[in-house]
Order: C-alpha cells, then structure tokens, then sequence
C-alpha cells in the first residue's frame, strides 16, 4: 500500500457511529451526500474544513454504537485516509474494511498526536511517523488478505475481482 500523508483531525473516547454520521441523514446511502454531514454533531465545519487525505485520530472505542455502514462511508467519503484510534468497536472495524477505509490502532500515536499534526502512515510497515513532532510510532502491519480488500476499495469489489478472475 501506499504511503499516506495527512494533517490530523483529533477526537476523543467513544465517538459513536451516530456522532460520525448522525441518523438523520441516514434516509440516503449515497456517499456525496453523507460526507457532507461527517462528525457533523462533534464539529459542525469538518465536512468543510477536512482536506483529501486528511487522517482522523480517536481515542478507545471509536465506531461504538450501530452496526451501520454508513458512518465509514461517510468518513472515506468526505476524503480522510485513514482513521488512527486507541481502539475501535468491533463492527464498525469489520465495515471500515469492508467500505475500504484503513483504520490502525496505535494508543501511543494516539496519545502523542493532536489536531493539526501532520502525519505520514505507511501501512505495509505499520509505522506511522508524525513529522510535526519528530516522533515514530509503530502498531501491527495489516494482514495481506486486508491490505487485498483495501486495495480493491472493499469487500465487494474485492469479492468481484476475485470470481472474474483478476
């Protein structure tokens, strides 16, 4: 995978799937539309402000509550590349990869890293360096099957590649 480069959007514990995309804009599933009100109800200028490539970190627990797959869509959607958490619910983990979006628990990235830093994430390594503060972190590099699904920009993608024979 490739290197990723991005300013850091911070967030804390527990920021449920209704804070990334609150439920009353879930009547649509089209992605341009749910980027536009992602973490809207945890700073209501994200969707504004956010920049492609941009990388969201959280504290534990990031992705708790609905098992909808509508709140990574919305984070991908609105151009960040990655979501770097101390821990994330373990569906909203399975939908991360599943939409294609890179997700990384790092708690001491986490710890070390506020809004506005700037990262640089290298997947294959699992080494994320925050060139802001001259400081390396590491966390497991992503399985090869995982790094295959985010590649083909998810789960079905990946399914249809794999049965045509690509």
């Amino acid at each position: 995978m490739e290197k990723i480069k991005g300013r850091v959007w911070k967030f804390g514990d527990n920021i449920d799937t209704d804070v990334i995309i609150p439920a009353r804009y879930l009547n649509t599933t089209d992605p341009e539309e749910l980027a536009k009100h992602c973490m809207e109800d945890a700073d209501p200028e994200f969707a504004k402000k956010v920049k492609k490539g941009d990388i969201i970190v959280a504290g534990r627990n990031f992705g708790c509550g609905s098992s909808r797959e509508h709140a990574p869509i919305a984070i991908k959607a609105c151009g960040i590349s990655c979501v770097i958490a101390k821990s994330f619910a373990r569906i909203f983990y399975r939908n991360a990869f599943n939409t294609g979006l890179l997700i990384l628990e790092c708690p001491e990235a986490v710890s070390e890293t506020e809004t506005g830093d700037e990262l640089e994430i290298y997947p294959d390594e699992g080494k994320i360096v925050n060139l802001t503060k001259g400081k390396t972190f590491y966390t497991k590099p992503l399985p090869e099957f995982m790094k295959n699904i985010l590649e083909a920009g998810g789960l079905i993608p990946y399914v249809i590649r794999k049965v045509s024979g690509g």
